[in-house]
């Protein structure tokens, strides 16, 4: 295993158990067998660290989709049953992050260096949706960023009540309970 593999692993266990916020990159470094020195070797910062654990270490979801493949409906199931899992992963890492202002702030800012943050999802399911449409495959008159947004919040939602519900070890939501979620928009966003 690489470096910045031994370093991704260590990051997304630490950036778990403690949050991001107390997560550091000395203590992750030296949970990964290496100096810190090396760990910027592969990453220029924490938030980029951050990043590569969201991106390789949690559930991709909105890469799922893919235009004109599969149907709209399938595809949107597979988005929404990722971005549960993903957001149920995600709470642990990001709580002590949100629960400060000023590091609120402070990552907000670095995040938006790298054209990242919480909005990327809406965005980039609203744009598998445009594509659909463009496609002939979504309605003409389909909102497709309402309908992303109220996707993506559903998922962000219900991966937090499991969260608080059962914890970190909460199982996954099932396919169907993705579909659930999917249905009542198909009206609105299929020609």
């Amino acid at each position: 295993m690489s470096a910045r593999e031994r370093i991704l692993d260590a990051a997304a266990d630490i950036m778990r158990r403690h949050g991001v916020a107390r997560a550091t990159t000395k203590e992750i470094a030296k949970a990964a067998g290496y100096s810190e020195a090396l760990l910027y070797k592969h990453f220029r910062d924490k938030e980029e660290l951050m990043l590569s654990v969201l991106k390789e270490r949690m559930p991709p979801f909105t890469s799922t989709a893919v235009p004109g493949e599969g149907t709209v409906e399938s595809n949107l199931v597979k988005v929404v049953h990722g971005a549960l899992r993903f957001y149920r992963r995600a709470f642990p890492m990001m709580i002590s992050m949100v629960a400060q202002p000023r590091l609120m702030h402070a990552s907000r800012e670095s995040l938006r260096k790298y054209g990242a943050g919480p909005q990327e999802p809406v965005r980039a399911l609203a744009r598998y949706l445009d594509a659909e449409r463009d496609l002939g495959r979504v309605a003409a008159s389909a909102d497709t960023r309402a309908a992303a947004a109220l996707l993506m919040g559903a998922c962000f939602q219900q991966g937090f009540l499991l969260y608080f519900a059962e914890g970190e070890e909460a199982p996954d939501h099932p396919e169907p309970f993705a579909r659930d979620l999917v249905r009542p928009v198909l009206p609105e966003l299929l020609p």
